[in-house]
């Protein structure tokens, strides 16, 4: 049986960038540190909640209001159930830009 692929790690991500480029590894750190605060300037409160990284992504936030804790029916046993009440949240999407999407073939 072939043996599973395993994601990059942090380091080994730095590294093929790095190679790829004619930075080096601390430089590269340093451009996905700073990409990684600007990601949060748009999505945070005061930015518009969308950003998109031109050839690979676009990153959208939404806002969810709180709800009430409500009755409901359990999906399993089909007997009445409390549901919870939850807090308000904030939720990031993602959506893979065309240009992507064709090269890596979803």
């Amino acid at each position: 049986m072939a043996e599973a692929k395993k994601a990059m790690t942090k380091s080994q991500i730095l590294g093929a960038l790095a190679e790829s480029s004619t930075l080096n590894k601390k430089q590269v750190g340093t451009v996905l540190d700073g990409l990684n605060a600007l990601v949060k300037s748009e999505l945070g409160k005061k930015g518009p909640g969308v950003i998109t990284i031109p050839g690979m992504m676009k990153l959208k936030s939404s806002k969810k209001p709180a709800t009430k804790a409500h009755m409901g029916v359990n999906p399993f046993t089909k007997q009445p159930a409390m549901i919870a009440a939850k807090p308000a949240s904030t939720k990031v999407g993602a959506r893979i830009l065309k240009t992507l999407r064709d090269d890596i073939k979803l």
